[in-house]
């Protein structure tokens, strides 16, 4: 149990890492001229799928609280 607990931690913590990237990224694509609103877009969608999925994988690692 223990070392499943350490494995979603990991994959936490490098699916927070991959949506900080995402927000530079996006960041990065909204300054540039002309504007790739496609991009951006797929990116934005990215990320709210990673949120989603961290999300989740913040709930699991959570212990239960007492009643």
């Amino acid at each position: 149990m223990d070392e499943q607990l350490h494995s979603l931690t990991r994959r936490l913590i490098e699916l927070r890492m991959e949506h900080a990237d995402l927000n530079a990224a996006i960041d990065r694509l909204s300054e540039q001229a002309p504007l790739d609103e496609l991009g951006v877009q797929r990116l934005k969608k990215r990320r709210l799928a990673l949120r989603d999925m961290i999300a989740r994988l913040a709930a699991e690692t959570e212990p239960d609280e007492p009643a």
